[in-house]
């Protein structure tokens, strides 16, 4: 007895669903270590706040830093002689 169309597209078919269920599988499998795009842009916001209050911090104490020595680098030009050029 000899297969007819009908059986080929049946076997076609439920080869084709056995196939896709396993790629499904290996596809959640491998990202499943993946976070989530919530977890991902919930930790960029983590980050980023964090960057911004590092970088106003710098700015603060390069500000002091320069407040600080002002006052001494102007003593140094004066008693060496020097113009500054600002």
């Amino acid at each position: 007895m000899a297969l007819t169309d009908k059986d080929l597209n049946a076997i076609k078919d439920l080869m084709k669903i056995t196939i896709d269920e396993e790629l499904e599988e290996k596809l959640n499998e491998k990202l499943k270590h993946f976070p989530s795009k919530e977890d991902f842009f919930s930790k960029m916001d983590e980050i980023m706040t964090e960057l911004k209050t590092m970088r106003e911090e710098q700015i603060v104490l390069t500000s002091k830093v320069y407040d600080d020595l002002e006052p001494r680098m102007e003593k140094v030009e004066k008693k060496v002689q020097i113009h500054p050029t600002a």
